[in-house]
């Protein structure tokens, strides 16, 4: 069976051009929704894909209405994929019933696949370009060094307990214990 999927964003657009197309591509069921394809939560997209059988074609008018990101819209076909359901794009020509189709698809899977490889390249860089600048991530320390060394003298003179000293500081206990430890042996 060919299942038909036409999706606007908002309420003040229509959906007559989609229905039209899936018409003539003789989709015998047509699932409508209006709302953002940036939303995860879509019920007619989870209705569609929760009656899908081995055998179903899903039809679209265009891979946009399927998917917002190149990510979700893999991850969806991957989805139908499994469950023997295929795919079928009408603009942009892809059918997954057809080996070209499928070649099409898995060189767009491909090109996603080296998009995300680039990306986490990069981040790892900037992160160590940053490094070597001195800037290291993550959430500042509790205490800074002028305040350690308060703490260590506080400490050996014995005449404060650690919550006294960390009330001092501005901190919790476990903070100053944590940071003593960290620290390691009395400088």
């Amino acid at each position: 069976m060919r299942i038909g999927y036409a999706r606007v964003s908002t309420d003040a657009q229509e959906t007559h051009l989609q229905m039209d197309a899936l018409k003539r591509a003789k989709c015998l069921r047509v699932y409508e929704e209006k709302a953002s394809g940036a939303k995860s939560d879509r019920p007619e997209l989870m209705k569609l894909l929760d009656s899908a059988r081995k055998g179903d074609v899903v039809v679209v008018w265009k891979l946009d209405r399927l998917a917002r990101s190149l990510r979700q819209l893999i991850d969806t076909a991957a989805m139908l994929n499994e469950r023997g359901v295929e795919f079928n794009s009408l603009t942009e020509n892809i059918n997954t019933t057809t080996p070209s189709g499928k070649l099409t698809f898995h060189i767009f899977a491909a090109l996603a696949e080296f998009e995300r490889d680039l990306l986490r390249q990069r981040v790892s860089a900037g992160l160590a370009a940053a490094r070597q600048r001195g800037r290291v991530g993550g959430r500042p320390k509790a205490l800074t060094d002028a305040a350690m060394k308060k703490a260590r003298a506080l400490l050996r003179s014995g005449d404060y307990s650690k919550a006294q000293v960390a009330g001092e500081l501005g901190v919790s206990r476990h903070t100053l214990w944590r940071a003593i430890l960290q620290e390691g042996p009395s400088r």
